[in-house]
């Protein structure tokens, strides 16, 4: 079984690894609902029981595969989900965090998921037309009558976590930290450790890269997000960027590890309040990612794995512009 960790000073444990799970109905080619469904309750069986999902994730369409897989275990995890897009037919369309937004998602997350209360409720984007004190006492709100218990950010700037945490104490934040994104590493990282505020990093292993698995995008089917929107496996930034995995790879062969092991471990040995959330829709991945909590790393693997990153340096952004317009505000 997984050990705990606390996400922030607020009281929130959650399992040391998560489940992230939009690949299971969005962005990573067909849904495999039955393969889903026993992919959450064999995460359930090993401990982890840190689920991530999002109104954006289909969109809709995760939450209710979620609500319907954890009937009858609902007492048995921590749900986190996220509030602050709007859609159309095309996917998302713009963000919307107004107060009486917030309260509509909510209550059509707690349909969705079948449940009464949204164990950790992240702002998926910084909303630049809405206050974040307004963001936060919505939440705040929403907390004081039982309907959520836990706030958190993600991709927020450092300025915006410490205005967002003076109004209501922010738990977690959510953003991509992985061995070749380190961009929080400067500021934002440190108001976490001042503040008190747990790091929970999605795509860990940079979006399968990682796993020393990776094709470059061009051979992922249409229907895979990766094949649009991953600029960092797109033509001679994939050879450049193989370099970064290599070093994984070579790390795992001395531990009989698998490359994505390694960087769950070097993630999971950086602080006790990281908690990183690997996607899959399938129990064998599932079960391969879950063993990086019984991976110790060298202090010289650590520190080499902590200069791979900047020695190499890490070709082309990790979203396109459009996407990242939504990020560090």
């Amino acid at each position: 079984m997984l050990e705990k960790r606390k996400l922030g000073t607020q009281g929130l444990e959650v399992s040391a690894l998560g489940l992230g799970c939009m690949g299971m109905s969005y962005a990573y080619g067909a849904a495999d609902d039955a393969e889903s469904e026993a992919t959450i309750a064999r995460a359930i069986e090993l401990g982890c029981t840190f689920l991530d999902t999002a109104e954006a994730y289909g969109p809709f369409t995760n939450e209710t595969l979620l609500g319907q897989a954890l009937k009858g275990k609902r007492d048995q995890v921590v749900i986190a989900t996220k509030f602050g897009f709007t859609f159309d037919s095309n996917g998302i369309s713009g963000t919307d965090s107004r107060p009486a937004h917030i309260r509509e998602v909510v209550e059509a997350s707690l349909k969705r998921l079948q449940t009464d209360r949204i164990d950790l409720l992240y702002q998926h984007r910084v909303d630049p037309k809405v206050p974040i004190e307004d963001v936060a006492g919505a939440v705040k709100e929403l907390i004081a009558e039982g309907k959520v218990l836990y706030f958190g950010l993600s991709e927020a700037s450092d300025e915006t976590i410490r205005r967002a945490h003076a109004v209501q104490p922010v738990s977690a934040l959510q953003s991509e930290y992985s061995l070749w994104e380190r961009s929080i590493e400067e500021h934002i990282r440190p108001a976490l450790f001042e503040l008190g505020i747990g790091l929970v990093p999605f795509s860990p292993l940079g979006r399968g890269f990682l796993t020393g698995k990776a094709k470059r995008a061009e051979d992922y089917p249409t229907n895979d997000y990766r094949s649009r929107n991953d600029p960092r496996i797109q033509g001679a930034n994939f050879d450049a960027n193989m370099k970064i995995a290599e070093i994984a790879r070579e790390i795992a062969v001395a531990h009989h590890a698998t490359p994505g092991q390694v960087a769950l471990a070097w993630l999971l040995g950086c602080s006790p309040h990281i908690v990183p959330i690997p996607g899959t829709k399938r129990r064998v991945y599932l079960e391969e990612n879950l063993g990086a909590a019984k991976l110790e790393l060298t202090t010289e693997e650590t520190e080499r794995l902590d200069a791979a990153a900047k020695l190499l340096g890490v070709a082309g952004a990790r979203y396109t512009e459009r996407m990242m317009s939504f990020v560090d505000i």
